[in-house]
């Protein structure tokens, strides 16, 4: 099975239980996910993070949510967070973060992350049908300020810019992409880019690769 059939939100056919003879730990990860499913939604509720419909969560995120910020997920999310539910072997979990009041991290229907870290202190908006893959992570700003001066006056500080993509993307695995960069839709990152510069429209898929 590719990544991105790994990614997508599973669907539930005739061939389900074909599914599951040749692939047996697919039975055992659904078993787990529904297991987890009560504590997971306390976790969304705590931190103020509405739920939708058809969400796989396959382990818990971690989710930092500045009280003043906005996080909003579309419908029909899959997040992979357990290093057993893909076979990259994820390092890390889901991370969902925003780090200042007026921040924004929108995600739109029918999206799948897979041990991303999304770290948003300006605006980072997702389309719908975004496949992002195994450890890649989307930050729009800068964490510090890159001159010795700017760090001493307030660390935090770090200059921020949105980050907003179309339908239908996909970023590869070990990619970063950075702030201020749009992505239009169709287009694909490639694996283990460094996304500094625009990425057009490209219906028929357009890979980027920056070191």
């Amino acid at each position: 099975m590719t990544e991105t059939s790994q990614t997508v939100p599973d669907r539930i056919g005739p061939d389900a239980w074909t599914k599951v003879q040749n692939m047996p730990w697919t039975a055992r990860l659904a078993l787990r996910r529904r297991l987890a499913w009560p504590l997971v939604r306390v976790q969304f509720a705590w931190h103020g993070v509405a739920w939708g419909a058809d969400w796989k969560i396959f382990g818990r995120p971690t989710i930092q949510r500045h009280r003043g910020s906005r996080i909003a997920l579309g419908d029909g999310l899959t997040l992979r967070s357990w290093p057993r539910s893909h076979p990259l072997a994820l390092t890390a979990p889901v991370v969902l973060s925003t780090r200042r009041a007026d921040a924004v991290l929108e995600i739109g229907e029918d999206c799948g992350f897979t041990g991303t870290t999304l770290v948003a202190a300006d605006r980072i908006a997702i389309g719908d049908r975004v496949l992002v893959g195994g450890n890649a992570s989307i930050v729009d700003f800068d964490f510090h300020p890159l001159t010795p001066e700017g760090r001493a006056e307030a660390i935090n500080a770090g200059a921020a810019a949105p980050i907003v993509t179309g339908n239908d993307v996909f970023v590869g695995m070990d990619a970063l992409v950075m702030k201020g960069v749009p992505i239009g839709g169709g287009a694909m990152v490639g694996a283990r880019s460094v996304g500094t510069q625009n990425v057009p429209h490209a219906p028929s898929g357009r890979a980027i690769r920056r070191w």
